[in-house]
């Protein structure tokens, strides 16, 4: 059974409850999972004064994985009903936000699913996590490790990402 590796963020309302509310809906569909440490960062794609917190999740299911996908979704709406995008399609603030990080060293390249995640090796918020529940995971193209990939990334101010306890 491959393993899925998913990150949650969330930058309105409480942003805790949300990220509760999502993880237990995760675990009844999918069963047991492990869990980061959640991580604080400025919106990526986007202007707001909202900052995200983010945690990681592993997880494994014999489910193909559009239908993974699909059923994360169900769980991203059923939390957040309001889409992602403003109507000109840039990104907006969003009670949650689920995207599947990885799947083992899968590599999926489809018009609903990318694997993987297109933006993984550059956002300090998938990597952190990433690290803490999976720290032998390689990129299946890269063959890097999450360590690997954030210690090629420009150092940040403190202000900008911060490591925070779930």
């Amino acid at each position: 059974m491959p393993y899925y590796i998913i990150n949650i963020g969330s930058n309105i309302g409480d942003r805790r409850l949300n990220l509760s509310r999502a993880m237990r809906a995760v675990g009844m569909e999918f069963g047991d999972f492990e869990m980061s440490h959640a991580v604080e960062s400025k919106p990526a794609g986007f202007d707001s004064p909202h900052r995200f917190l983010n945690v990681a999740m592993l997880f494994q299911s014999d489910m193909q994985p559009q239908e993974v996908l699909e059923r994360l979704q169900s769980i991203e709406k059923s939390l957040s009903p309001e889409p992602h995008r403003n109507p000109d399609g840039t990104y907006r603030d969003r009670l949650i936000d689920i995207d599947i990080v990885a799947i083992d060293d899968l590599t999926i390249n489809t018009p609903s699913l990318t694997v993987p995640h297109p933006h993984l090796a550059d956002r300090r918020f998938f990597l952190e996590p990433l690290k803490e529940i999976a720290p032998q995971w390689k990129h299946p193209v890269s063959g890097l490790t999450a360590r690997q990939m954030l210690a090629m990334l420009p150092t940040e101010n403190p202000e900008e990402t911060e490591e925070n306890e779930a």
